[in-house]
Parts: C-alpha cells; structure tokens; sequence
C-alpha cells in the first residue's frame, strides 16, 4: 500500500465508490420497484465521478508542481545557491515541509561556511609551515654538507666513519622531512583549490619520457630496469606539471617497491573516452583489501612500513587525475607485482 503511485489510489477510490453508489441505487430501485431510482442513482454517480475525477487532476498538479519546486530547492541547497523560498499559508503540509527545508538549508550553509574556514585556516597554517621551514632546511644541508667536508679531509679513524655514518643519516632525514613538507604544500593547495589545474590536449610520449627520465637515476641506484614500450603518437587532456607528478608517484612507487633486478614495464592504450597509461612492476604487489585504503592520505600497507614515504603520492595521483576528469585502477596479487593504470581523457580530436 505504501507503494502504491498516487493517481492508482485515487483510481482505486473513485472505483470503489462508483460501484458502491450504483450498487445502492441497485438495491434502493429492487426494494421500492421504482425505476427512477435507480436512473438518480446513476446520475448522481456520474456527478460524483466527476466532481472526483477534477479533484484528482487538481491534486495531481498540486502535487507534480510542488516535486518540482522540491527538486529545484534541493539542486539549490546541494550546489549552495539562495535560500528556499517559504510558503504563505503556514498551515498546509507544503508550508512545513517548505520551512523546515529552509532550516536544513541554514544549518548547511553554516556548516560549509565553517568547513571552507578550517580549510583556509589548515592552508594558512600550511603554507606558513612551508615557507617557515625553508630557510632552516637549507641551512640543515649546508652545514652537513661543510661538516662532510671537514671530516673527509681528516685521516681515516673509527670516530671518522662513524661521524660519516650519522651524517648520512642527518641528511636523508632532512630530505624526507623536506619531502613530507612539499607534500603537505601540495595536497593543500589542491584541496583548496589555489592550484589551478589546467588541461590541454598533448602528446602523450611527451609526459611519458618526462617522468621516465627522471625515474632512471633512482632506478639505476637500485637495480632497476624501466622500459617504455609505448611508441604511439596519441593524445590526451592533462596538465602537464601535475600529470608529471601523478605518474611520476606511480613510477617513483613501482621502482621503490621492486626488487633489485625487476623490471617496471609503462605503456599506454587508447578507449573510446580515455587513454590509459599503464605502470606494471614485479614488486610486492597490494593486498586486496589495500587497494582501496592506498590512495588515502598518509594510509601506508604493514607491509612497507620500513619503506621510504609517508602515504601522500598515490593520494595526490588520484586529486590530481579527478581535477582533469580522469581517475587511478589498480590490479594486483601479492607477490605477483601490481598495475597501475591512469585514465586520462582524449579529449576533443
């Protein structure tokens, strides 16, 4: 029953009650032998039905009218535009539905109001935290790069090589804390929308090369080997500074979490709305119940905890991908290595 559309119910009604009245008149024109009975009954049937049959058009309207002015309030209240407008008549059930739309739309505004303050405010922190933080980085390196100095124009000694040692140590440090900070600085301003991603239709070769020839030096240290197999002229819309980021975290992953003498294969395929890019590695792979919580902020698999990172690379690839309409696969067994794939959209040809 509560399933039941609207205009059947009333249908049903109208039938029911026609029946009963013709049924009376029926019984009424048996009982006193009298044929004009049963003929006002019938009329009086008829105009009945009528009288219905108009209520329900007018109820009917009222009620498509007041559908339409509700999904128009709500398409209003979603994307924050002016305030619902109240009904007149402060009795009907329009009119309290109107007016407690229009309190769910205060309480809303308020609360975006206050989201869009913490944002800027986590921005303005972040960004002071940035620029506060470049001048002591820098000066973090230089004196470790005159201590280095200083202690290999020294002799050979166990003191030596230790104090080497922990110098190494200050420095990669100090580059992973420079890292976690240009990160922060970037998913911050992406999140607040500050940074402007823009696409535009390019080559594909151009953003592959790019991000491959700036892996090579990390791969060569570690054994290993990246190849490009993709040899098309195809195109996509992407930004290519951002882009470069988002698949260069996929590619920079791919190499840290492969084996030394493994292999991480990129290509790309063109689809009827995208064109994929793929990075397949033979390294740990990713559990299936990892898949999902990896492009999380800061979410890091038990697996690689000891690993180099903080878990915000494959978060950034995918804002990045969403800014240009573009979204982040990935198929993987444990064991067995992972694949990446990144859909860019084609475009306009």
């Amino acid at each position: 029953m509560r399933r039941m559309p609207v205009k059947t119910m009333f249908l049903l009604v109208e039938a029911g009650a026609a029946i009963s009245m013709l049924a009376l008149s029926f019984l009424l024109s048996a009982m006193t032998g009298q044929g004009w009975v049963l003929l006002a009954g019938s009329l009086l049937t008829a105009c009945a039905l009528f009288w219905m049959f108009l209520l329900t058009l007018f109820f009917a309207k009222r009620l498509s009218r007041f559908t339409n002015d509700l999904c128009q309030t709500m398409d209003s209240m979603i994307s924050g535009g002016q305030e619902p407008a109240r009904a007149e008549d402060r009795e009907t059930i329009f009119a309290r539905i109107s007016y407690r739309l229009s309190r769910l739309y205060n309480i809303l505004q308020e609360n975006r109001r206050r989201v869009d303050e913490e944002r800027r405010e986590l921005q303005t922190l972040v960004s002071d935290i940035s620029h506060q933080t470049k001048t002591p980085m820098a000066n973090i390196r230089l004196y470790a790069e005159l201590l280095r100095e200083n202690l290999e124009s020294e002799e050979d000694s166990a003191g030596k090589q230790q104090n080497l040692r922990l110098l190494d140590e200050i420095s990669r440090q100090s580059e992973k804390l420079e890292f976690l900070i240009q990160s922060l600085t970037k998913m911050s301003r992406l999140e607040s929308n500050i940074v402007e991603v823009k696409p535009r239709r390019q080559k594909l070769s151009e953003l592959i090369s790019a991000v491959v020839r700036d892996a090579v030096p990390k791969a060569v240290q570690k054994g290993v080997e990246i190849v490009n197999i993709y040899d098309g002229d195809g195109c996509a819309d992407y930004d290519m500074k951002w882009t470069k980021e988002a698949l260069g975290n996929v590619v920079d992953n791919a190499v840290k979490y492969s084996r030394p003498g493994g292999r991480v294969q990129i290509s790309a395929k063109e689809y009827g709305w995208y064109t994929a890019i793929s990075v397949k590695d033979q390294g740990i792979g990713v559990r299936e119940e990892d898949t999902a919580k990896i492009f999380g902020r800061f979410y890091r698999a038990g697996e690689v905890q000891q690993e180099e990172g903080v878990g915000i690379g494959l978060y950034l690839t995918r804002e990045i991908l969403r800014k240009e309409n573009g979204y982040i696969k990935v198929k993987s067994k444990p064991g067995e290595g992972a694949e990446f794939v990144l859909f860019l959209r084609k475009g306009n040809e």
